[in-house]
């Protein structure tokens, strides 16, 4: 029974050496209604994924973009990857390049896909990640300051596992009653704005009066961060990595006891009904400017093509309003300021088609397809295919 499940899963996942690299210009397709083109906005309007298409885009507001994300697609599984970084975007390029291999190897080793894969996978990257810190820590301090949300979707065999760290987010959208489509937020976020994180950091640091501090109108862990689960932010989770007076900001007055953030994912396990048509994947540049309903509306009442590039264009006119200015106007905003007005938004739709799902078989052969944008818009990757070794070659 377990070498027919490793067979599975090694199926699913099986790769070929096929890269194909696009340039910005062959993948902008921005702004066709606007002589202004937003030069930090880049996406493609649909790609065919496993059990349906999906739909991609990206906007930058940092001088170095910090958002990362994928999607890798075989024959008989998914994978969509989101990593919002913060501090830099080493940790989000880090899990960007290791999370899925990481997931590949635990898939293979126990011969399939379940929470306890992806925990594994993500541990993993966690470790390796922190291995990475402690190598590079002596030349570049402020590596143990970088960190990532990461969230996660694996859709195989019918079922739909999403695990998640920090405040990105996955909103399913379903038909509900008179076929009006519903959001329905899958995952929990990890953000210290919610009461509920509060009181369970609380709990677990009951020691520590300042685990969480608000400080200018906004709630933050130990006065500094906002989210309370990710990968990296070493100096918050092991004293190794504390870091020292000279960096005022980041320094804590006290040594810590035990880690302050945690890398342990919130896990969401689905069967996919035939009512549910889609699910947004984003960072939460997007949730900031756009509500769970609102944002799925937007994409039941659109054409697919485009569609995550109409979602994150919607979120910049709300973003240019909230300043009183039009989103033509933000346009003309260069990277970097552009993070006064919004963060780095990357959207990924994916569009579930039930007869693509429910033909689903577990084969010894297959292809894969996937996606990737773990470069900026001026270097922009499309991988037709996974290879663990030639992969970080790209």
């Amino acid at each position: 029974m377990l070498s027919w499940l490793k067979r599975i899963a090694m199926a699913c996942w099986r790769p070929v050496r096929r890269y194909a690299r696009m340039s910005k210009d062959e993948i902008l397709n921005d702004d066709d209604d606007s002589a202004t083109p937003d030069s930090l906005l880049w996406s493609r309007d649909l790609e065919k994924h496993s059990f349906g298409e999906f739909s991609f885009a990206v906007v930058q507001a940092n001088e170095v973009i910090e958002d990362h994300s994928q999607v890798e697609t075989g024959r008989d599984a998914t994978f969509i990857g989101v990593y919002d970084g913060h501090g830099g975007p080493d940790a989000s390029r880090f899990i960007s390049d290791h999370l899925f291999l990481n997931l590949m190897r635990h898939a293979r080793e126990r011969g399939t896909i379940s929470e306890d894969i992806l925990r594994s996978a993500f541990s993993a990257t966690e470790d390796g990640f922190l291995t990475l810190v402690r190598r590079s820590c002596g030349i570049k301090p402020l590596i143990a300051a970088v960190g990532s949300c990461c969230l996660v979707g694996v859709i195989w065999r019918g079922m739909l596992y999403v695990a998640n760290l920090g405040d990105s987010r996955a909103v399913i959208g379903s038909l509900g009653r008179s076929s009006k489509v519903v959001a329905e937020q899958l995952t929990r976020d990890h953000n210290a704005s919610m009461e509920e994180v509060r009181q369970e950091l609380k709990s677990l640091h009951p020691d520590d009066s300042h685990i969480v501090v608000m400080k200018r109108g906004v709630w933050r862990i130990k006065g500094i961060i906002q989210v309370s689960r990710s990968i990296g932010d070493a100096y918050l989770k092991r004293p190794e990595f504390s870091l020292d007076p000279s960096f005022p900001r980041l320094h804590l007055p006290e040594p810590i006891r035990r880690p302050v953030l945690a890398s342990e994912p919130s896990m969401y396990t689905r069967v996919l009904g035939p009512n549910d048509k889609f699910v947004i994947f984003a960072s939460d540049g997007l949730w900031e400017q756009l509500t769970n309903q609102e944002a799925v509306e937007i994409v039941c009442n659109n054409p697919r093509a485009g569609i995550a590039r109409k979602l994150v264009k919607t979120a910049l006119n709300v973003a240019a309003r909230k300043r009183e200015m039009r989103y033509d106007d933000l346009k003309k905003v260069d990277r970097g300021v552009r993070r006064f007005f919004h963060d780095d938004i990357t959207v990924v739709v994916i569009f579930i088609d039930h007869e693509l799902l429910g033909n689903s078989t577990s084969a010894p052969e297959m292809s894969v397809r996937g996606f990737n944008d773990t470069v900026g818009p001026s270097n922009f990757n499309i991988l037709q295919g996974i290879d663990a070794n030639a992969r970080s070659t790209i």
